[in-house]
């Protein structure tokens, strides 16, 4: 197998040079960043207020995984002068087998400088490419990610991936629990693991300690199976008229992958390569592969195939256009635009025994998560992927800032989500906001006048001290049409500078919690000398 891995590709997507500092958070966690920031200090897993600690003049981007894979598809395009079997693990990371390219190109290493000088000008300069060949795709992998300190692809002789692998940490299977118990073993490296016996391996660790020895010995996660699945497990999607927009695609997308995903699992089969085959309203045939590490369960089929069709639609309307500058009016109306999907088909390329799911005590995944989400996929399909969001917990002081907002068809809406736990944000926030948590955030806060038993206005100090105890609240407040309330109690301040080192983005504000006559108890923010209800408990 042959892997190109584009490091940095989140940073890459987005049009950042590489040697300017900038990060992309997941979740306030670093998940990349660019060579500038990482000589900063930046690492991966930081939290974004630590990285920017660590470099304050660093571009903090939120990670957009459909313009990854949208933008990404170019690379893949190169890769097609090569061989049609090129298959996409993941934005920034796509591989082929070498069998036959290797012998019309006069071997392995005249193969992997092919690779370079066909995709080096795709980039444009705006990102590097590692090429790296081993027997199995993980040996391929580790090869691309070792030619960072090299000049040059890195290819490992037929046979020698085991040997290759043998002085890698064990951390690099990426599975932190099992490597854990390995290193406390003394079990450091993928060699030292390889050695132990694979029956003693299954009978402590199970099937995932039996795929990570496979791995370790150079070996693919499942044995070569070269049998073609069943033509009748294909699903097809046919569109009329011709769709030309995402919405209508991944709606169709997501009706076939669960479509797909049932039929397999009625086989006891899961899908680990999937084939997305498009035809447009000229005639155009479009093939891509997707492969996947694990099982591709249906959530993951929908989401490729959706960023495989945004990145087919794009293209298909940029060639519209530069033909539409081209031609005359006369021949555009004779010619076929060509500019909408008519067939969509997803075929189950390589699939292999499905390993279940552990059912839980009261008869396993519960049918209400399935129906959710196929009620989810309809209402993104008529009003777009952003229509639905769900909730996670960020870090931050105020109650807007410790839970966002994030589209839905970005998680498995049947799966336990650790983000939404409150033990999901273990670090502290100097002047947080104490318990309780109110009911209702206002994201547009609601301005008022906090005044005291003068009705002059009360101020808080640069040393955080109120200019008088506060006694009435004067404006539109929620809890009814008077606009003045008299305050029973109150707490705080509580101030905040933020960013104080950045001129641009610092932010002062101070917090106060309010108990009104009426019975209800609001969060107050003064900022910029205006005081506004930022929540309602």
């Amino acid at each position: 197998m042959c892997v190109v891995w584009c490091p940095d590709w989140p940073v890459v997507a987005w049009g950042v040079p590489l040697d300017e500092p900038a990060i992309v958070v997941v979740g306030n966690r670093v998940v990349a960043s660019s060579p500038a920031a990482r000589a900063e200090g930046v690492a991966l897993g930081q939290r974004r207020r630590e990285a920017q600690g660590r470099c304050p003049d660093v571009a903090v981007l939120e990670r957009d995984i459909d313009r990854e894979a949208r933008l990404f598809e170019p690379v893949a395009v190169a890769l097609e002068g090569i061989t049609p079997r090129v298959e996409i693990a993941g934005p920034g990371l796509v591989g082929f087998p070498t069998l036959g390219p290797s012998k019309f190109f006069g071997g392995d290493h005249d193969l992997s400088l092919k690779v370079v000088e066909d995709v080096a000008p795709v980039l444009a300069g705006r990102g590097h490419i590692r090429v790296g060949i081993a027997d199995g795709v993980f040996a391929a992998r580790l090869a691309a990610r070792s030619t960072a300190a090299r000049t040059g692809p890195i290819v490992v002789t037929t046979g020698e991936s085991a040997e290759f692998l043998s002085g890698v940490a064990i951390t690099a299977l990426e599975q932190p629990e099992l490597t854990g118990v390995l290193a406390r073993l003394g079990l450091t490296t993928l060699g030292a693991f390889a050695a132990l016996n694979p029956a003693d391996v299954v009978g402590r660790f199970g099937a995932e300690g039996q795929l990570a020895h496979r791995l370790a010995r150079g070996e693919d996660e499942h044995p070569p199976d070269l049998r073609r699945p069943a033509p009748d497990m294909a699903v097809t999607w046919m569109f009329e008229p011709a769709a030309e927009q995402i919405d209508r695609c991944a709606f169709a997308a997501k009706a076939l992958a669960d479509e797909l995903h049932a039929m397999l699992s009625s086989d006891g089969l899961a899908c680990v390569r999937v084939a997305i085959e498009a035809e447009t309203d000229a005639g155009e045939e479009h093939v891509r592969l997707w492969r996947h590490e694990g099982a591709l369960s249906a959530a993951a089929l929908a989401e490729r195939a959706r960023w495989q069709l945004d990145a087919w639609l794009g293209s298909i309307a940029r060639r519209a256009l530069i033909t539409s500058a081209a031609t005359s009016s006369d021949e555009m109306e004779n010619a076929t635009s060509g500019s909408g999907i008519r067939r969509l088909t997803l075929v189950p390329d390589e699939v292999v025994p499905a390993v279940g799911r552990q059912l839980g005590f009261w008869g396993g995944r519960a049918e209400r998560a399935d129906d959710v989400t196929r009620v989810v996929a309809r209402i993104q399909g008529l009003m777009g992927p952003e229509a639905v969001q769900v909730p996670e917990r960020r870090g931050g002081r105020g109650p807007a800032e410790q839970i966002v907002l994030i589209p839905a068809a970005a998680v498995d809406l049947g799966e336990e989500r650790i983000a939404t736990a409150a033990e999901w944000v273990s670090e502290p926030w100097p002047g947080r906001m104490p318990k309780p948590e109110p009911v209702q955030v206002r994201f547009d806060p609601l301005p008022i006048e906090l005044m005291d038993d003068a009705r002059r206005p009360v101020t808080v100090s640069g040393r955080g001290e109120l200019s008088a105890s506060p006694a009435l609240v004067e404006g539109s407040v929620p809890s009814g049409r008077t606009k003045q309330r008299w305050i029973t109690g109150w707490a705080g301040p509580w101030p905040a500078e933020e960013r104080w080192w950045d001129p641009v983005s610092v932010r002062r504000r101070a917090r106060m919690q309010v108990t009104l006559n009426d019975g209800s108890a609001h969060l107050l923010v003064l900022e910029e000398g205006a005081w506004s209800i930022e929540a309602t408990y």
